[in-house]
């Protein structure tokens, strides 16, 4: 659980209807996938509202609230809050709206691959790493080493089933340990051995079994978990508590350990075979498409959340062939155009709120992760989402055409070019770094032609709005004592942040009461949850800190209390927070009280009034812009 998340997560609850209208909840790489009772309790306007928060999004009958990549810190605090542990998913089973059929499939995929790509992208990078040692032949494939670093990077994909079967299990809210060990009898060594020695295998000298090796596949056992979850249940229903535990397992490892060999996991390997056929008949025909496709359209397909259905066909076709050409291609050079065309805005743009966005979040769109540059750039300006769509795609259709390949799963960022060495060759790699080049020259001519064209004199006019706004806001301000006491310099404070004026400009005060009262007019716009420092924003604009004791935030609040709560309109004057400045003493912490204003550097000077003694209400400060 991460204390940094605590209020976050209130509001998501409080703005989703609450903890009883989630229906269940799982986080993917960035965003947060709810399933609601009631759709209408939300409130979105609130929660895109909030920082941390980059948006809100509808999708597949999901709610989705795209978080970055601190969504994991943020959903343990989420479970936490709903009293359950982060190693416990579950939320108390409800009564939903029925779903339409295409959601049904699309949630039920994006729960069941999401939580093992961590587990693929490691492997993969181990993978990876392993053919860049061949192909500059550090290592020798004959080699113990080579073996050996091999069988960890193989570890996660021959027992791939295994992960498949606890997280499908999870979905479907049957014991996912149970789920795992069947999975243990389709990948079992012996079973692989009976398979290679060519002879016709039967049970009981009767029933045929199919001769298929299901180590590293995806089909078979997800088919096998969905028959094995009403079997379970039903077991659980009729056979009696007292015997439940030794005898429900029984038979059911021996009913779907017959089911599975029998029957469902061939039926899983046929289909695969199936695809395979597909996926062999494109690579020979249409080589182009598949990364052209989706190097022009899974950007928008992440905006709407829907990105995660076609992951498993770039999975499935890996543990089939041994090789992915339809999904990580593709979405790599979707990636670099969008993460391309931010970076491009924000270096064009005299908007300083979009510069920032555009190259940080274009950077981290490089590195595979494209929600914080598609929501706060490329998707509202929709013009660099063109722009990279346009160079994805014009990408994927030259690297479709020398048809690139990549190894292993993973990111789909410029670090998992490594993914495309393998098969002792390395023109595979050439052929994505070529893909490369063209999306990135492609987005940045794109992206430079669209800004002249839509976004320029815009652009102007937001700054010279921003400016303007700025100079009517930056009035001059008075700023009044929030407490009576003895007027203490900033360079004499036991604090470097503040004696080095590294907040900004002010004074402090040691007090002689314990009643912490509003310096002006305005708005509280910072408060900690330890009550031991809040930020205040005057109507003209001035921000103050009032830092209430030194290292307080120890306290945990203990000796606070606060009057106020973030967002509140306050009048000069008006009560905010109490401090027992002798509880406190002997608790051993300073108790002098930093005043600061914070945008000090908006202003030409900060003048400090050094009365002593300070009386509550008096004239302390004076910005002058």
């Amino acid at each position: 659980m991460s204390k940094n998340y605590f209020s976050l997560a209130r509001t998501i609850i409080k703005d989703v209807g609450g903890a009883k209208n989630i229906k269940s909840l799982h986080h993917c790489q960035t965003r947060l996938r709810f399933l609601l009772n009631n759709y209408d309790l939300t409130d979105t306007n609130d929660l895109k509202k909030q920082k941390d928060i980059l948006q809100v999004v509808k999708s597949a009958g999901e709610f989705q609230i795209v978080i970055g990549m601190t969504v994991a810190e943020v959903y343990h605090e989420l479970m936490f809050q709903l009293n359950r542990t982060k190693h416990d998913d579950k939320i108390e089973k409800k009564k939903a709206k029925k779903q339409k059929p295409i959601d049904i499939v699309t949630d039920f995929i994006s729960s069941v691959f999401s939580p093992i790509i961590p587990a693929l992208a490691g492997a993969g990078m181990v993978k990876a790493l392993l053919a860049i040692f061949v192909a500059f032949k550090v290592l020798a494939p004959t080699s113990q080493t080579y073996t050996i670093l091999n069988m960890i990077g193989d570890g996660t994909f021959a027992f791939l089933p295994i992960l498949l079967a606890f997280t499908t299990a999870k979905k479907l809210q049957t014991n996912p340990y149970l789920a795992a060990s069947v999975a243990g009898i389709i990948c079992h060594p012996t079973w692989a051995t009976l398979v290679t020695t060519g002879k016709p295998i039967h049970l009981f000298n009767v029933i045929p079994v199919y001769s298929a090796t299901y180590i590293g596949s995806v089909i078979p056992i997800i088919l096998v978990i969905l028959v094995q979850a009403p079997i379970e249940r039903w077991l659980n229903k009729v056979i009696p508590h007292s015997i439940r535990l030794v005898f429900a397992p029984m038979i059911l490892f021996l009913t779907m350990g017959v089911l599975a060999l029998t029957l469902i996991a061939p039926l899983g390997y046929w289909i695969g075979s199936l695809l395979t056929g597909i996926f062999t008949w494109l690579g020979t025909n249409a080589s182009w498409a598949p990364a052209f496709i989706l190097g022009g359209t899974y950007s928008i397909l992440v905006v709407f959340g829907l990105h995660h259905s076609l992951a498993p066909i770039g999975m499935i076709q890996l543990t089939q062939m041994g090789y992915d050409s339809l999904f990580g291609p593709g979405v790599l050079l979707a990636n670099i155009g969008q993460g391309t065309a931010g970076i491009i805005v924000g270096l064009m743009t005299k908007n300083q709120k979009t510069r920032e966005i555009g190259t940080s979040g274009g950077i981290t769109g490089l590195m595979g992760v494209t929600e914080p540059i598609l929501y706060g750039v490329n998707f509202p300006k929709k013009y660099p989402l063109i722009a990279g769509a346009i160079g994805g795609a014009c990408g994927g259709l030259v690297a479709g055409l020398l048809g690139v390949r990549r190894f292993a799963t993973g990111s789909s960022g410029l670090p998992a070019i490594v993914m495309y060495i393998g098969d002792n060759t390395m023109q595979y790699f050439y052929a994505i770094l070529i893909g490369l080049v063209i999306t990135i020259l492609v987005t940045i001519i794109s992206t430079f032609i669209l800004f002249k064209k839509f976004d320029q004199d815009k652009d102007s006019n937001e700054t010279k709005q921003e400016s303007t706004l700025k100079e009517n806001n930056l009035k001059n301000e008075q700023i009044f004592a929030p407490c009576d006491g003895k007027f203490v310099p900033l360079s004499k404070v036991h604090d470097t942040v503040f004696s080095k004026e590294l907040m900004g400009k002010g004074l402090a005060i040691e007090p002689t009461s314990n009643t912490i009262i509003a310096p002006f007019n305005g708005k509280v716009s910072a408060l900690m949850k330890t009550k031991h420092a809040i930020g205040v924003t005057s109507d003209k604009g001035c921000e103050l800190l009032i830092h209430i004791g030194l290292d307080t935030v120890n306290l945990n609040g203990k000796y606070y209390e606060s009057f106020v709560k973030l967002g509140d309109d306050i009048k000069k004057g008006q009560k905010l927070i109490s401090a027992d400045f002798k509880q406190i003493k002997k608790a051993g912490f300073e108790t002098q009280i930093p005043v600061i204003v914070t945008n000090s550097k908006d202003y030409k000077k900060v003048e400090v009034i050094s009365n002593d003694p300070i009386n509550a209400g008096n004239l302390i400060i004076e910005v002058i812009n």
